[in-house]
């Protein structure tokens, strides 16, 4: 007599676990709402700090009282700190991308440098007051300063090593100049003592406007660019096989860098090592995907540069640390630190 064997049990299958894709998505959302929390933060904390329902009353009403005129005022503040910030962020990623350097930064290169020192030219010999004016001569210095960087560097030889050191000698170079130039002019001294070290603190609507249609161009361009320059860096013979077009890649990847660090050194001063420090931090987290890599340093890089500029509100209070003193403060150690790292890693 035939008996039926018991069904043997179901193995019970493991949930999937969650793709690469969602959690780099979800990484960007968490990114998101810190960037929304760090921009109120900037919103309420100043000199004077402000509660959470003053903050709302002077987002939504207009009733001039003293907390809705600083609301106001630090909203533009924000405003330029957000797009500074994902300016230099961006322009940090591409450059990276472009020279195949993790150590490339617009500070590093002396691109923020060859912008200053065309900015107080413009200010101290020409006569020039207006953002609007100097703007230019900003994206002049800065687009310069990048190409001799290049050349000296060795142009399509170039080393990450000879980029750098050749960015170094011509940013200490163009600062020596900058120096000079306010020695000998009291007046062009009182005008830029505040703006050559980095800082948010002169802001307005209209520096805000003015400045705006720049960083769209540079953003829009710069995220257009991450799939060429994902090509690239697998090598010049592999990207032309994919049908990368070099030459194209890498001019308009300086014209997006130029553009975007001009114009954030224009509104607010040379400001160093956002570029460097977002992008390696999002790299390890997203890989080496600059389809993630440049969205993330967009969200990321406001979220540091308005944090320092808070922080350089509280530790000085009643008066305030600029920005750019705060970013050189916490990327001094955090680039010694990438650069041991790669020295351990090449032995």
């Amino acid at each position: 007599m035939l008996v039926d064997s018991p069904p043997e049990p179901r193995a019970e299958t493991a949930p999937a676990p969650p793709s690469r894709r969602a959690i780099r998505s979800l990484g960007l959302l968490l990114s998101l709402v810190v960037l929304a929390l760090v921009a109120l933060a900037s919103i309420a904390i100043g000199a004077k700090g402000l509660s959470p329902a003053q903050v709302w009353h002077g987002l939504f009403h207009d009733s001039g009282t003293y907390a809705d005129v600083v609301v106001g005022d630090r909203i533009s503040r924000t405003v330029l700190g957000l797009l500074a910030g994902a300016a230099l962020g961006l322009s940090g990623a591409v450059l990276q991308a472009l020279t195949r350097n993790p150590l490339a930064d617009p500070g590093l290169l002396g691109i923020n440098a060859g912008a200053s020192a065309a900015v107080v030219t413009a200010i101290t010999f020409f006569g020039v007051t207006g953002l609007s004016g100097y703007v230019w001569f900003a994206f002049v210095g800065a687009a310069g300063v990048g190409a001799l960087v290049w050349f000296l560097g060795g142009s399509r030889s170039a080393t990450p090593v000879r980029l750098v050191l050749a960015g170094t000698a011509i940013s200490a170079a163009l600062y020596g100049y900058l120096q000079a130039v306010m020695i000998m002019d009291n007046a062009a001294l009182g005008k830029m003592r505040f703006w050559t070290v980095g800082s948010l603190a002169s802001a307005t609507d209209g520096t805000v406007v003015q400045v705006l249609p720049f960083f769209a161009v540079g953003t829009v361009l710069a995220l257009a660019l991450a799939r060429p320059l994902n090509a690239m860096a697998m090598g010049d013979d592999t990207a032309r096989a994919l049908g990368a077009n070099l030459n194209r890649t890498r001019a308009l990847s300086m014209v997006a860098a130029t553009v975007l660090c001009g114009a954030a050194t224009a509104a607010c001063g040379p400001i160093v090592f956002v570029g460097l420090m977002v992008p390696h931090t999002v790299r390890s987290f997203t890989g080496p995907d600059l389809r993630w890599i440049l969205p993330y340093a967009t969200v990321l890089s406001p979220v540091l540069l308005l944090g320092a500029d808070v922080v350089g509100r509280i530790v000085a209070r009643p008066a305030e640390l600029q920005v750019g003193i705060v970013t050189a403060v916490l990327g001094g150690p955090v680039f010694i630190f990438l650069v041991r790292r790669r020295r351990t890693a090449q032995l």
